[in-house]
C-alpha cells in the first residue's frame, strides 16, 4: 500500500526533509558499490544490540566507531532496494508538513531523537541479539506519529489496491496497530526469524506523538 502524499499546501521548503532523503539516498548508492563489503559497513555503523549492551556494562567491542554512536548511524543505512524506497517515500509524504510546523531546526532534532528512541525500544526488547539494525524506519515512524495527532483527518490514497482517500488516521492507526501485533509474536520467535524491527517502529510512532507535542506541534 503507497500512499500519496499529502496534498495539503506547505509554507516553507522542507528542506531538511530533502536533505535527509539525498543523504540516504547517496549512503545506499555507496552501500552498492562496495558490493559483499558493504558488510563492513554495518559491522561499524549498524546498531548490535549485543554490542550495546556490552558497552552500556563497561564491555565496548574493539572497533572504530563506539556503539553508542550507531544509535544515530544505523538510521542512515538499509538493507536492500524497497527498505530505502519505502522510507524516503514515506517520508518524503509525511515529512513536509511535520517540517512545517516544528521548523527545520526542531524537525531534525525531532527526526534523530525519534531514530534514537526507537532504537532503544528495540534494544531493551533484544538486549543481546547481534543482529545489525540498519535503517530510517523508527525515526519515520515518529514522524508519521506525529502526523497521525496533526492530521488525523488529512485524506490518503492507498494506491494501487484503493483508489477511495482514505482518512490518515485509518492509515496510520493501521500500520502501527500491525507494527505492534507483529512485535509481539516476534517474541515468541527466534531472532533471526523475526524479520523487520517492529518494536522499533512501534516505538518511533508512540514517541514521535508525543515528542512533537512538546516541541509545539500545536502551537500554531
Amino acid at each position: 500500500m503507497v500512499p500519496f502524499r499529502n496534498k495539503n499546501p506547505v509554507n516553507i521548503t522542507p528542506f531538511i526533509v530533502y536533505a535527509l532523503i539525498a543523504i540516504n539516498i547517496i549512503l545506499f548508492f555507496y552501500e552498492l558499490s562496495l558490493g559483499e563489503r558493504s558488510n563492513y559497513l554495518f559491522e561499524l555503523y549498524a546498531l548490535i544490540p549485543g554490542e550495546l549492551t556490552a558497552s552500556l556494562q563497561g564491555n565496548p567491542p574493539n572497533q572504530s566507531v563506539p556503539e553508542v554512536y550507531t544509535l544515530i548511524t544505523s538510521q542512515f543505512f538499509h538493507s536492500g532496494l524497497i527498505h530505502i524506497g519505502f522510507n524516503m517515500l514515506f517520508l518524503w509524504i509525511f515529512g513536509n508538513n511535520i517540517e512545517e510546523c516544528l521548523g527545520h531546526f526542531k524537525f531534525l532534532v525531532f527526526y534523530l531523537v525519534c531514530g534514537i528512541l526507537a532504537a532503544l525500544t528495540q534494544w531493551v526488547v533484544a538486549m543481546e541479539s547481534m543482529i545489525p539494525t540498519v535503517g530510517a524506519s523508527g525515526a519515520i515512524a515518529g514522524v508519521m506519529g506525529a502526523y497521525l495527532l496533526k492530521y488525523p483527518h488529512a485524506k490518503i490514497i492507498l494506491f494501487p489496491f484503493v483508489t477511495k482517500k482514505l482518512p490518515a488516521f485509518f492509515f496510520l492507526g493501521f500500520w502501527f496497530v500491525y507494527q505492534a501485533f507483529k512485535g509481539v509474536l516476534s517474541l515468541g520467535l527466534p531472532e533471526s526469524s523475526s524479520g523487520s524491527a517492529y518494536w522499533a517502529h512501534a516505538g518511533g510512532f508512540i514517541f514521535g506523538a508525543i515528542l512533537a507535542t512538546l516541541l509545539g506541534l500545536f502551537s500554531e
